[in-house]
């Protein structure tokens, strides 16, 4: 089992930046790659970005040149570094990791971006 704890979203005024952070733990062995997912109210989730162990990303068209990934090995921990934010940007952000033809998900972080 993998345990995925988000942290880092809140309340930004459009322009600004936020830095999203996903502390996993547990059973963390052979992560092969993690992520982020967005929902926003009344949307389908959207896919964000991911990273493999390698070093990877992945980055979503529309976020491309403003949002970047990372992830740091020896803490276990992702980050989404998010800049020049827009309103549009406002929803649930959700950490996920796949292991073992598994994917875990945290519970959300909830970002704000007002106009």
């Amino acid at each position: 089992q993998v345990q995925l704890v988000e942290s880092g979203g809140g309340l930004v005024q459009a322009g600004g930046s936020l830095r999203l952070s996903c502390a996993a733990s547990g059973s963390i062995f052979r992560i092969s790659a993690m992520g982020w997912v967005r929902q926003a109210p009344g949307k389908e989730r959207e896919l964000v970005a991911t990273i493999t162990s390698g070093g990877i990303t992945n980055i979503a068209d529309s976020m491309k040149g403003r949002f970047t990934i990372s992830r740091d090995n020896a803490k276990s921990t992702v980050y989404l570094q998010m800049n020049s934010l827009k309103p549009d940007d406002t929803a649930v952000y959700y950490c996920n990791a796949y292991q073992n033809l598994r994917l875990y998900w945290g519970n959300g972080t909830l970002v704000t971006v007002s106009s």
